[in-house]
């Protein structure tokens, strides 16, 4: 007996019947599997190209609303609500109040006096009385409620006028939320063209393995070991369009990257990290189902 053969029989002795078994037929499953995708052919070519292309558009799109969002962020922070006080109204006083105010973040407090020494510095003004109010800063917790915290400052006595870039705010969440908007309908596109592709792609190799197929169900193989290699042959498509479509999103993600130093804002922490993890989920998610549907459909096991 050959050294191979002695060590094949060793090995096999010391694996329970049950699962010796067991392996048998998961080596079976993924022959099939590989043998579904060697008869699709040059076909297969396509079908990874286009998953990698729709791929590529979602997580592009999907990368640079977390950087949007960052960008929002950082000038959301800088947007202050310049809150200005009556004369007899304590700065101190009326700062502990609106912190109260839900959505405040951070108060800070110029006095008349000391914006007045600033005003001097820049226009030599000397000799003049200072007719300016004390001013509070007011910064909130996310820019979406700056116009929810200005409605309730106005409600408290004391506050002779307030101002902040109420254009600016509006405008830069309008643009998060149709970007938004835009990544969730990309998704569902996604999702669809995913399912679609596969699905033909399925439904292909099952009537060329039609006669096969009959012949193993009469043979009393079981449903599932027909399914299986069928279901696995869609989430590898969708698998290696995934992987394919991470040399594209590579370039994204370094762009964007010199894109925040150049303005100095920190892009969002994991951001490449999850648009990778929800690429590969999506990609052999909707691949298998497409392989799901498509043998409920045309192969009645």
């Amino acid at each position: 007996m050959s050294k191979k053969r002695l060590i094949k029989e060793t090995v096999k002795k010391h694996i329970p019947q049950r699962h010796l078994s067991s392996i048998r037929i998961m080596y079976r499953i993924g022959m099939e599997t590989i043998y579904g995708i060697k008869r699709t052919g040059l076909i297969n070519i396509a079908i990874i190209a286009a998953m990698a292309a729709i791929l590529t558009i979602f997580g592009a799109l999907f990368r640079t609303s977390f950087s949007l969002s960052s960008f929002v962020d950082k000038l959301g922070n800088e947007f202050e609500i310049s809150v200005y006080l009556k004369p007899s109204v304590d700065p101190v006083y009326m700062s502990q109040r609106l912190k109260e105010v839900e959505h405040v973040k951070n108060i800070s407090i110029i006095t008349k006096e000391e914006a007045w020494s600033q005003m001097n510095k820049e226009l030599d003004i000397s000799g003049l009385d200072n007719p300016l109010p004390d001013t509070l800063h007011v910064t909130v917790d996310d820019p979406a409620n700056i116009v929810a915290v200005c409605d309730n400052i106005k409600k408290v006595n004391g506050i002779q006028d307030m101002s902040y870039a109420q254009e600016m705010a509006k405008k830069l969440q309008t643009v998060t939320n149709v970007f938004n908007t835009v990544t969730a309908f990309v998704l569902i596109a996604v999702a669809i063209l995913s399912i679609i592709i596969i699905n033909c792609t399925i439904q292909l190799v099952i009537q060329s393995r039609k006669d096969e197929i009959e012949i193993m169900r009469l043979m009393g193989v079981s449903n599932w070991y027909i399914k299986i290699p069928l279901i696995l042959q869609g989430a590898i498509y969708g698998f290696l369009g995934a992987v394919i479509s991470l040399v594209p999103l590579n370039t994204v993600q370094n762009g964007l990257i010199r894109l925040h130093g150049f303005f100095n804002v920190a892009p969002a922490e994991f951001a490449m990290n999850i648009v990778v993890f929800c690429i590969f989920i999506m990609a052999i998610f909707f691949s298998a189902s497409g392989s799901m549907l498509s043998i409920k459909k045309h192969l009645q096991v």
